[in-house]
Formats: structure tokens, sequence, C-alpha cells
């Protein structure tokens, strides 16, 4: 199967969930999470009609970014440093990990000096999970208040990594802390459950391994 087949079945499966759930096929937009697959490959995924790309690392992006000739939108939805914060600013269009208010006022920092206003999203924990990153949610009201200060920043959503453990019951409890901090966008679901986070209301799915194939 070819990236094009792949994608295509992926955008059906996209198309069914959200008939399942009463939602229009726009109201979800599907990221392509490209980390470690090539340019080449990326550039595949471009012409099949991907328009959103994920990366994991700022490292890598920097790297790959200048050698794919296609035209998308990039997210980062892997763990930022705030070392990081310039790059990221220069490379992401939207950047899915803000998870401390310290990291938030360096990516404003990074944004304002590049003229830019930076499209954010919040990455909560939301099941407190001890080795993954984001905000508690407990306290994730707090950080939407702190990055909503900044100019630089454009608060729009809430995403998460939640534990594979019933991942119905998660995806239900961030939708809920997205409409308590009043927010647009939930990004949330993968490869292995990402129809059932459209069931439940996500707005962005990240999909690699089904587009794209293994990682290298």
């Amino acid at each position: 199967m070819s990236i094009r087949d792949d994608l295509q079945a992926v955008e059906h499966r996209v198309a069914a969930a959200c008939a399942r759930a009463g939602r229009k096929r726009e109201e979800v937009t599907l990221v392509a999470v490209s980390k470690t697959k090539p340019a080449e490959m990326i550039d595949e995924a471009i012409a099949a009609g991907v328009a959103d790309l994920g990366e994991n690392r700022v490292q890598e992006a920097r790297e790959k970014k200048p050698l794919v000739r296609g035209s998308a939108r990039w997210h980062l939805i892997g763990h930022l440093q705030s070392n990081k914060a310039k790059d990221a600013v220069r490379l992401f269009d939207v950047i899915q990990t803000i998870h401390s208010a310290d990291l938030a006022e360096k990516v404003a920092r990074a944004a304002a000096s590049a003229g830019k206003v930076q499209d954010v999203l919040i990455e909560v924990n939301i099941g407190n999970e001890p080795q993954k990153s984001g905000a508690a949610p407990a306290d994730a009201a707090a950080l939407a208040g702190n990055v909503r200060k900044l100019d630089a920043l454009r608060l729009r959503g809430v995403m998460a990594i939640p534990p594979h453990d019933d991942a119905r019951r998660w995806f239900r409890a961030l939708r809920a802390l997205r409409d308590e901090l009043g927010v647009e966008e939930l990004s949330m679901g993968m490869t292995d459950d990402f129809e059932t986070a459209i069931e439940e209301g996500a707005t962005i799915v990240r999909v690699g391994r089904a587009i794209f194939g293994e990682r290298n």
C-alpha cells in the first residue's frame, strides 16, 4: 500500500467516525505525524492531500523542514524544552505542547521577537501520569489564564495523550476541560484510538502509523 492509499483509508475512517457522531467531516483536522520519516515521504503525503503535519522534536523538524518541497501547516506535538522556544516558533505554525507558564512566556518572547502571533494549545496530563509531561487538569485553568495574558500567543485549545486504559473516559474528561476553558480545539486521538476520539468530540487527531507505516 502507498501513502496515498493509506491516507485514503484513514480519511474513510475519519469520515465514518464523524458520521456516527453526527458531525461534519470538516470539523476534524487530520494531522499526519511524520516523526522519523524522511522529507521524500512527507512530500508524498502532501501530494496525496495532507495539509497538516505533526513532528515530535524541534531538532528533527529543523533538519527536515528545509528539505520538504510541499506546503503544509506544521504542528509541534512533542515535549518542548524552553531553550528550543525560538526554533519552535520559527518552524511550527502550531505548538500543541505548552505545559507551564514559564514555557508560555519563553515562547511568547520568541514569537514577539519574530513579529508573530503563535497559535498554541495547552498540553494536559489528563491522567496525572508521572511519566508524562503536561499541566495537571487542576492547573489548566490557571495556565490558560497566563497564556491569555501574552499578546504574542493565541490560545486555540487543549491536547493530551491519555492513559491506554478506557480511552473514551479520558477523552470525555478532556472535552469537559476544554469546554470549561472556553477554547475551540480539542487535540486527542492517535492511530489506535482516533475514531473513538472523534466520537467524543476531537477537533484534531494525530495519526502517524496508519498513514506512514511503522516508525523508523
